[in-house]
């Protein structure tokens, strides 16, 4: 447990110092079957296309203004890096695993932003925005995700394909092969959509992966 928890400290010291990171000397987990658990720093992989989500410090320059979410191409990127965390009022704790159905968090590692959404119009299909809002201190519904896991297993496990439905707007966590120009040239849209599509599937990926923390 402690060399899970120096590992980390290491990891998140190196993340919010460097603009890029190796994924080989940031992974601590590279096999199938590892399981999720809170206070795990991971990229979320969209399944069809392969982009990492991600976000930096540039807002959209229309719809709510927040800061932009996009789908990153390449994975060697600190900015691709989220904390998974428990809703506040649960008894979640850190290193607790993570079943199907469960409402959670992600908070952006470089700027301690909630990845969000709400029903302004996305910037390029004009879906649901998805954006990165708040801090440490402040997060509301609208940083509300529900992990849905796809086939067997009810336990969230590295590289095991899961939808993430936001509680507010009953959209699903989407990308599309749709670029933007300007603000992100050459990342995708990230947005949310209503429907289960095929578009809507991501996994985790690269990451530093806390240890369960073991029942007494």
């Amino acid at each position: 447990m402690a060399m899970g928890f120096l590992a980390l400290s290491v990891f998140l010291y190196l993340g919010l110092s460097l603009d890029h990171s190796s994924p080989s000397s940031a992974s601590a987990a590279s096999s199938e079957n590892v399981e999720i658990t809170y206070g795990s720093v991971l990229k979320l992989m969209h399944e069809r296309t392969k982009f990492r989500l991600h976000s930096h410090d540039v807002p959209y320059g229309s719809g709510s203004g927040q800061q932009s979410v996009t789908g990153f191409p390449n994975v060697d990127d600190a900015n691709s890096y989220w904390i998974v965390r428990p809703v506040p009022g649960t008894s979640a704790k850190q290193g607790d695993t993570i079943t199907s159905g469960t409402i959670i968090r992600f908070q952006h590692m470089k700027t301690r932003k909630w990845m969000h959404s709400h029903l302004h119009a996305s910037p390029i299909s004009g879906n649901l925005e998805v954006s990165c809002f708040g801090g440490e201190n402040e997060s509301d519904t609208g940083d509300y995700w529900r992990l849905m896991i796809e086939g067997s297993g009810n336990t969230w496990k590295q590289n095991q394909r899961i939808r993430l439905q936001h509680i507010d707007t009953g959209g699903y966590l989407h990308s599309h092969d749709k670029k933007y120009q300007r603000i992100a040239g050459g990342q995708q849209e990230v947005c949310g959509v209503r429907e289960k599509r095929a578009d809507n599937v991501w996994l985790a990926a690269e990451g530093i992966y806390l240890p369960v923390t073991e029942s007494k």
